[in-house]
């Protein structure tokens, strides 16, 4: 059977994207009926799917409100749906914040407050702590986003800054009780690196942040500064009473996406090697370590032989010196391209679950083993591209962007190299 590369990388993202779809998971997990009130609140790229899910499977009366990035809201009936700015925050995102505080204030242990969260959540309800500004987190997400930290040390910073994560949402939610239904798209699935966790405790401290801070040379606005040398941005601890009632369950991660896209794979006879749901680093030497295991398959058979295939997800960083478009799935196969120097029956694909890499609405890109040479015959110089942090530009100049639209899901990224 003739393998068609383009083709099968397509399903398998595809499989991956559908595997977190709301639509198919949020009825899993419903909680169970209180005799009080139900309150959803959510946020995130997928919270609005989550809630139009939720609502067609909730029987009882409900209210709620749900932010979402721009162009990711769907009708939903009973619960309001708000759309703010992603990654940048804006004025949107905190007067909703503002608003699901006051949503959730004076309930009593007979409510329900149902919460859906999915990436995205940090930056789409940005309340600051005492003493921040929304101009001052503005400037700290644009640092952290361009400074090469991880996803888990950017979350961090976040929480310690906030009014709202942290668990100081689960807080206001007290005596209620509080059930979360999350879509994980951070490595490792820590549900405080979740959307920096509004609606669950966490264990890290303002002393944490500032080391983060440091290390990454960020220099914070004078009110942010404070707030974490005080220690007034101390967030919400495991030990505390008000999160005794809290349930947390992880309705779709990174792994079901991933195992989708292995269905796929083997169902067009290839073999197929998962190496890892939770791989971070710098996207060009992540691709560097991956190059040179697709090279051993193809030379030597090894950790399996070809035809297969290589999956694995995560969130890689990319520390931003050029001026190009981003975003670190084609910063990730534009390095993968040029160490593997255009090897014979290599392929692949790499592309945010949600649609969206970087500040791109382009997913990701494809790669063959052709598209160097390809490159070059237009006059084009990959190493310059790569150097200028210019992905988008490289694959969108061959044709070989990967644009899908908002998913309305997230499990962060999703890697595939076919070799054949």
């Amino acid at each position: 059977m003739k393998i068609q590369a383009r083709d099968v990388l397509s399903r398998m993202f595809e499989a991956a994207v559908q595997a977190a779809q709301p639509s198919r998971v949020i009825g899993k997990h419903l909680p169970e009926a209180v005799a009080g009130r139900v309150i959803v609140i959510g946020a995130g790229k997928a919270s609005a799917a989550m809630a139009q899910a939720f609502e067609q499977c909730w029987d009882g009366p409900l209210e709620g409100l749900v932010v979402t990035a721009y162009g990711h809201a769907v009708p939903c009936e009973r619960i309001q749906v708000v759309e703010a700015a992603h990654p940048t925050p804006d004025q949107a995102g905190r007067e909703a914040a503002q608003q699901m505080l006051g949503l959730v204030k004076g309930l009593s242990p007979d409510d329900l407050v149902v919460c859906l969260f999915s990436g995205g959540a940090s930056s789409l309800l940005p309340l600051p702590g005492e003493g921040v500004t929304l101009e001052d987190k503005q400037a700290i997400n644009r640092a952290l986003l361009t400074s090469g930290a991880s996803i888990s040390e950017m979350n961090c910073v976040r929480r310690h800054l906030s009014g709202i994560k942290g668990g100081r949402l689960a807080a206001a939610c007290h005596p209620a009780k509080v059930v979360n239904l999350l879509i994980s798209d951070v490595p490792g699935d820590q549900p405080m690196d979740i959307g920096s966790g509004p609606t669950v405790a966490d264990p890290t401290t303002c002393d944490d942040a500032l080391a983060i801070v440091q290390r990454y040379a960020i220099d914070l606005p004078p009110g942010a500064l404070d707030l974490l040398q005080s220690g007034r941005g101390e967030t919400i601890k495991p030990d505390d009473a008000r999160l005794a009632s809290v349930r947390t369950t992880l309705v779709a991660t990174p792994h079901i996406a991933l195992t989708a896209a292995a269905d796929v794979a083997a169902q067009a006879g290839l073999g197929v090697c998962i190496l890892g749901d939770s791989i971070e680093g710098e996207s060009r030497e992540v691709a560097k370590v991956m190059a040179g295991i697709a090279l051993q398959v193809r030379r030597h058979g090894q950790p399996l032989a070809p035809p297969c295939v290589l999956l694995s997800g995560g969130e890689t960083t990319v520390t931003v010196r050029g001026k190009g478009r981003g975003g670190r799935n084609v910063e990730f196969l534009l390095s993968l391209a040029l160490a593997l120097k255009g090897a014979k029956d290599v392929y692949a694909v790499a592309g945010d679950t949600d649609g969206v890499d970087g500040l791109e609405p382009n997913a990701g890109g494809y790669l063959a083993p052709d598209s160097l040479a390809r490159a070059r015959a237009l006059g084009l110089r990959p190493g310059d591209f790569l150097d200028n942090n210019d992905g988008h530009g490289f694959f969108e100049a061959l044709d070989d962007a990967l644009v899908t639209g908002p998913t309305l899901t997230n499990v962060n990224d999703f890697r595939a190299i076919l070799i054949l």
